[in-house]
């Protein structure tokens, strides 16, 4: 189990080059919103290694923000606005 989350932590810093580098706005975007997947990814292996139920609704709750998130975002990049 601490192998997965060693690869997923990997993952995050791979995700960290790409928004550091990234050449356009959407390309840090992605960067984020892979880092927020790794991130529950890692919450959810945390909740089942050690038996914490909490950190499972966690991941629930981040996987929201996280979806929320990327379509305001989506929207930001296509120029229009909240209510469209």
């Amino acid at each position: 189990m601490s192998i997965m989350i060693i690869i997923l932590a990997i993952g995050g810093f791979l995700c960290l080059y790409r928004i550091y580098q990234g050449p356009s706005i959407a390309d840090r975007a992605v960067g984020v919103d892979i880092m927020g997947i790794l991130f529950v990814g890692i919450t959810a292996l945390s909740a089942l290694f050690y038996d914490l139920s909490y950190l499972m609704d966690l991941s629930i709750t981040l996987t929201l923000f996280s979806f929320i998130g990327t379509l305001a975002l989506a929207k930001y990049l296509e120029k229009r606005s909240l209510d469209d």
